[in-house]
C-alpha cells in the first residue's frame, strides 16, 4: 500500500480497534484538535496549495489519533509507543507518522526534527493538562478555561501529577513559540472542537 492509502478514518478505526477507554479515546482526540490546528498554521506559512494544506491536515491527524493507540494494552516505557510502531510499521503506515510518535516520548531517545514530531510532542501533555483544567471548574467546560488558570495549576504539583510539566514547557520551546501563546492556542483548538472531546460543559 502507498502512503495515500492512509487516513484519518483508518486511524480512527485502528485506535477504536485497540483502546475501550473512553477517556483515552477523548484524548487522542484532543491532541488532534491541537495538533491538526499547528498543521494549519503551518500550512499557511509554507504557502501551501489547497491539496497540499489537506494532505499536511490529514498527516498529522493521524499521527495524533495514533500516537496513544497501544497504551491501553501496553502501557509500560519498555512497551509503548515501541509496540504501536510496529503494528505501524508491519501496516506499511508512513515513516514519518511512525518517527513522530517514537519522539513523542522522551525516553524513546529519537530526536523531533519535523514540525509533525513537533507539534506532538508540545500537544500531547498539554491536551491532557487543559482536559484536567476543565473537569474541574464548576462548569466541567474549555471554554471556561483561561491561559492564567493553567499557569497556575501547573505550579501545583498535587494537580493532574501525571502530566509532565517540564514536557509543555519543553515542547513549546522546541516549536519556537512562548508557552502563554501555546497554552492560549490549544485552548482555541480544543474549544472548537468541545463536544467531541466531551467539554462542552454543563449548563445551569
Amino acid at each position: 500500500m502507498t502512503s495515500s492509502d492512509f487516513s484519518r478514518e483508518r486511524a480512527w478505526m485502528l485506535l477504536n480497534e485497540h483502546t475501550q477507554s473512553p477517556s483515552l479515546i477523548k484524548h487522542a482526540l484532543a491532541v488532534e484538535s491541537c495538533v491538526r490546528s499547528y498543521a494549519g498554521q503551518e500550512a499557511d506559512t509554507r504557502g501551501l496549495t489547497v491539496q497540499e494544506r489537506d494532505a499536511l491536515l490529514e498527516l498529522y491527524s493521524m499521527t495524533a489519533l495514533l500516537h496513544d493507540f497501544d497504551y491501553e494494552k501496553h502501557p509500560s516505557m519498555e512497551e509503548h509507543p515501541f509496540v504501536g510502531v510496529k503494528i505501524l510499521e508491519e501496516q506499511g503506515w508512513p515513516e514519518e507518522i511512525r518517527t513522530a510518535i517514537l519522539g513523542h516520548a522522551e525516553y524513546s531517545g529519537v530526536p523531533r526534527q519535523t514540525h509533525l514530531a513537533k507539534a506532538l510532542f508540545a500537544c500531547d501533555e498539554l491536551a491532557g493538562f487543559l482536559t484536567a483544567c476543565s473537569l474541574v471548574k464548576p462548569t466541567k467546560s474549555i471554554h471556561d478555561v483561561e491561559v492564567a488558570g493553567v499557569k497556575k495549576k501547573m505550579k501545583d504539583k498535587a494537580f493532574a501529577r501525571g502530566v509532565n510539566r517540564d514536557d509543555i514547557t519543553k515542547g513549546a520551546e522546541e516549536l519556537g513559540v512562548p508557552l502563554d501563546e501555546h497554552i492560549a492556542f490549544c485552548i482555541a483548538a480544543m474549544r472548537r472542537n468541545a463536544e467531541a472531546l466531551g467539554l462542552q460543559g454543563t449548563t445551569g
